[in-house]
């Protein structure tokens, strides 16, 4: 699409703070008004519709699709948003451990452990580990604690919330991240510590390279969202 606009706006409302492009707001997808909560992150959509070029290119607009998301999707299926992320505790990464090479085994206890002790003390949720990928049912407790946690974030957080989980496939991880505990970088490192060390021992492959890269800008940019949704 070619650009339409020259000025983009920030503006107050009764729903939070709008973007206007020369004076015209900003709709989702299914033409629902774009409001969010705080000025800085309204600030920040309206940055990356200024630094569009000749043409529009919505991959360069990660705020925006988290905002849309967040609107057009998560709203409207708030609670089964919420089931579909705590569901994640049931199958955590961080609970499926190798048994061998010893050196992978120490990496994953590093890496893993300290948030599964942090997951316990925060929202008293113990989950159980094993070696391979066989299913362990985790305590339903812990399970319920955890969706306590997931159902504490509005529905903007639950966009962002969703990229974490689903891209680093832990949503111990993911809260951590959310709750401030745990820097991006370090999150990343440790969701990507398996195939990393494959990619140690046997080579980089390109394609999956380039996949990793994408997924890891998303991932940065899901941890950013909430920062600058919940700023002031």
């Amino acid at each position: 699409m070619k650009r339409f606009y020259k000025q983009v706006s920030v503006l107050p409302g009764a729903a939070g703070f709008c973007i206007e492009l020369d004076g015209r707001s900003v709709r989702t997808p299914k033409k629902a008004a774009l409001a969010v909560a705080t000025e800085t992150l309204a600030e920040a959509i309206a940055e990356e519709w200024r630094q569009q070029g000749e043409n529009i290119a919505p991959q360069t607009m990660p705020l925006l699709r988290l905002a849309n998301t967040a609107i057009d999707m998560v709203a409207g299926q708030r609670d089964a948003v919420v089931a579909n992320l705590a569901g994640f505790a049931g199958t955590d990464l961080l609970c499926y451990r190798a048994s061998e090479p010893e050196d992978l085994v120490q990496r994953q206890d590093r890496l893993w452990s300290p948030w599964l002790t942090w997951a316990a003390a925060r929202y008293g949720a113990t989950l159980a580990t094993t070696d391979g990928v066989s299913h362990i049912a985790q305590d339903d407790a812990a399970l319920a604690a955890l969706h306590t946690a997931v159902d504490g974030h509005d529905v903007m957080e639950l966009a962002g919330l969703n990229d974490l989980v689903t891209i680093a496939g832990s949503l111990v991880l993911a809260l951590a991240v959310s709750a401030g505990a745990l820097d991006v970088g370090a999150a990343w490192a440790a969701a990507r510590l398996d195939n990393d060390y494959q990619a140690e021992r046997w080579g980089l492959d390109a394609e999956a390279e380039a996949h990793s890269t994408r997924l890891r800008g998303e991932f940065v940019m899901a941890a950013r969202f909430l920062e600058l949704h919940r700023a002031h």
